[in-house]
């Protein structure tokens, strides 16, 4: 059982940057594969991000290559979303996810969620 909790959401302006945090329980995290995901009004939970359990190979959308930078730390139970060069279609509720192995691009497929955070981008 993983418990996934997001922090580092807000307000910001176009061109700004925040740093997304998500926080998991479990003794097992680093054999997890962990990835961000989005949600805009009326969408679907889209994948923004994605992280090896070890760490060495990280994927993104096409959307956010160059701007937005995954991380995690395995000693402190936490992976983050580094988000650079915000534009106000980054609008939307970020979520965290985790898979025993590799996190899926298919939100479904995907073991775990956090409760999501929400992140506004202002023009």
């Amino acid at each position: 059982q993983v418990r996934l909790v997001e922090s580092g959401g807000g307000l910001v302006q176009a061109g700004g940057s925040l740093r997304l945090s998500c926080a998991a329980s479990g003794r097992t995290f680093s054999s997890y594969g962990m990835g961000w995901f989005c949600q805009a009004p009326g969408k679907e939970r889209e994948f923004v991000a994605g992280i090896s359990w070890s760490g060495g190979s990280t994927y993104y959308v096409d959307s956010v290559k160059g701007r937005f930078t995954i991380s995690r730390d395995n000693a402190k139970n936490t992976v983050y979303l580094q988000m650079n060069s915000l534009k106000p279609e980054d609008t939307a509720v970020y979520y965290c996810a985790a898979r025993a192995g590799a996190i899926s691009r298919s939100a479904p497929s995907n073991d775990y969620w956090g409760q999501g955070t929400q992140v506004t981008v202002s023009s």
